[in-house]
C-alpha cells in the first residue's frame, strides 16, 4: 500500500522571496536558432558582445553560450555554398519584454542585426540573418 504526504511549505522571509527570484530570472534562457546564407570561403564568427535589446525597456540580456560558430576572434571557414546554421543562448527575458533586438555590437562593419522579433511563450526563435 503506498502512502502519499503532504509536505508544508517553510515561511518564506521577503529577503529570501527576493533572492528565489533573481535565481529564477538566471535560469531562464532565451534560444535563438540562426541561419544564415554565406558562399564557400566565407567565414562566420560570433563576437562576446552580442545582445538581446528588449522593448520597451532596452535592457540588454547577454550571451551565455553558442553552438556550432566559433567566437572572435576565431573563423569558420564554409567549404562549401549554402545556409549555415547556429545557435545562441541568452539570459532570459524580461516577463515586461513583447519584442526584441538581436545586436552584434562590433567595432567594425557586418555586425548581425536581426530587429524586432516578437516575443512567444517559449521564448525559442528561429531568425534569417541577411
Amino acid at each position: 500500500m503506498s502512502r502519499i504526504e503532504t509536505l508544508e511549505a517553510p515561511s518564506v522571509k521577503t529577503k529570501s522571496k527576493t533572492k528565489i527570484k533573481m535565481l529564477e530570472e538566471l535560469e531562464r534562457q532565451t534560444i535563438v536558432h540562426c541561419k544564415h546564407y554565406l558562399n564557400a570561403g566565407d567565414g562566420i564568427r560570433i563576437w562576446r558582445s552580442t545582445f538581446l535589446i528588449e522593448y520597451p525597456s532596452g535592457k540588454k540580456r547577454k550571451l551565455l553560450h553558442a553552438e556550432n560558430i566559433t567566437m572572435h576572434p576565431t573563423w569558420t571557414i564554409m567549404d562549401q555554398s549554402g545556409n549555415y546554421r547556429f545557435t545562441l543562448y541568452f539570459e532570459g527575458l524580461s516577463k515586461d519584454c513583447i519584442k526584441f533586438d538581436l545586436v552584434e555590437e562590433i567595432p567594425q562593419p557586418g555586425g548581425f542585426v536581426v530587429n524586432e522579433i516578437p516575443r512567444n511563450k517559449q521564448d525559442v526563435y528561429r531568425v534569417t540573418i541577411a
